[in-house]
């Protein structure tokens, strides 16, 4: 463990963010944002696809309001983690497992600096995905907010069928490295106008997300690997077999989400009998990046459901 860059002048986040490298069990080298003294409890902040500790800098400042200690990770892949193409911009992983290793560092990286006890989960798409396993796995975790949960992945029948067909035959003829079809290099907050983009309704927030990005692209990341789908994929069909686990949960999902397939998020609210969903009026996929009043609903539900 070293201490690792921090981004302080694009992240509207709290002082005293203490920021370390963390090595995987695999020697994966991933990126962990620390914010101690909270003496709620210790809320794992679990980004989702393309995302870096530094955009959620107003999130953790909340949690902080609220008396938690924070920690934060750069999935392996993405923000300042290792990379594990050549072509830095596209997103890959080998197993979607394996970001139980970089939650095993993270938790233990918590312990070690004494963070305090009870966890709590605070999980955001690609993230949710994570999370769920997470939960299963670590009954320590003691209950979880989760935000537009990629627990299904937005497609029409046909696209789904091909993104299966496409990413499964990638794997074994050894092309999975490719970036998959119909997406790009850039990274969408920098391509996407803010008129009908598919993440927030917030144009403050949009504009942060682009000064963060232009300010330092090193952060960046786009599309996915074909492995990374075809992973994505396997993990959801995966976790949507198995049971919910015993923990209490609040789901927040937008009214206009286009990304995360809804269906998925309204079947294990139904099979979850200690969860409860929100439908969100108006909002898009990153629920946690809308303006104040939308964020507010999101802190509320975490400040009564971690106690």
């Amino acid at each position: 463990m070293s201490h690792a860059p921090f981004f302080a002048d694009i992240a509207h986040a709290p002082d005293g963010a203490a920021v370390h490298w963390v090595t995987a069990e695999d020697d994966v080298r991933i990126r962990v944002g620390l914010w101690g003294g909270g003496e709620r409890g210790t809320v794992l902040l679990f980004p989702g696809r393309t995302e870096y500790i530094e955009k959620y800098g107003v999130i953790c400042g909340e949690l902080v309001k609220l008396g938690f200690s924070v920690a934060i990770v750069d999935w392996r892949g993405q923000g300042l983690a290792d990379r594990a193409l050549e072509a830095r911009l596209i997103g890959h992983v080998e197993r979607f497992t394996d970001f139980q290793h970089d939650v095993r560092a993270m938790i233990s990286l918590v312990e070690d600096e004494g963070l305090p006890a009870p966890l709590y989960l605070m999980a955001h798409s690609m993230g949710g995905c994570i999370g769920l396993r997470t939960l299963h796995e670590r009954p320590e975790v003691k209950s979880a907010i989760f935000t537009g949960p990629m627990w299904g992945i937005e497609a029409t029948p046909f696209k789904r069928m091909m993104g299966w067909t496409v990413s499964t035959m990638s794997r074994s003829a050894r092309f999975d490295t490719m970036l998959t079809p119909g997406t790009a290099l850039e990274t969408y907050v920098l391509t996407a106008p803010y008129e009908d983009n598919m993440l927030t309704t917030d144009e403050a927030m949009f504009e942060l997300m682009q000064t963060q990005l232009k300010t330092h692209p090193e952060l960046a990341l786009g599309g996915p690997s074909l492995a990374w789908l075809n992973e994505a994929l396997r993990e959801c069909r995966a976790l949507a077999q198995r049971d919910s686990p015993d923990q209490p949960a609040e789901i927040f999902v937008g009214s206009a989400e286009r990304i995360v397939d809804v269906a998925r998020i309204h079947d294990r609210a139904e099979r979850w009998s200690n969860a409860k969903l929100h439908v969100v009026e108006t909002a898009e996929h990153e629920v946690l990046m809308e303006g104040p009043e939308i964020r507010a609903q999101v802190m509320d539900a975490a400040d009564r459901l971690f106690r």
